[in-house]
């Protein structure tokens, strides 16, 4: 679980609502999540993970995981949802 598998993944979610929905749905495989990121945005998401044994990957900084993402800003939580 590393930064290139969410680089390389077919299928991902970017951002708080969009992560949020696929965890609900079970479709999410890995989520990961940005360290300095708002515990407001990520901590709802990440309980909801722990509840449903998805397993979650701290990701040092915002922008680290957006460029993950291939975006160009910051992201705080993104999910994959297929390898």
């Amino acid at each position: 679980m590393s930064l290139e598998s969410l680089k390389v993944a077919r299928r991902k979610t970017i951002g708080a609502k969009q992560t949020l929905k696929a965890v609900e749905k079970a479709l999410a495989k890995e989520v990961y999540w940005a360290s300095d990121a708002e515990s407001r945005v990520v901590d709802p998401i990440l309980r909801a993970c722990f509840s449903q044994n998805i397993p979650t990957v701290k990701v040092e900084t915002m922008k680290d995981l957006g460029r993950a993402c291939n975006i160009e800003v910051g992201c705080a939580i993104a999910a994959i949802t297929e390898h």
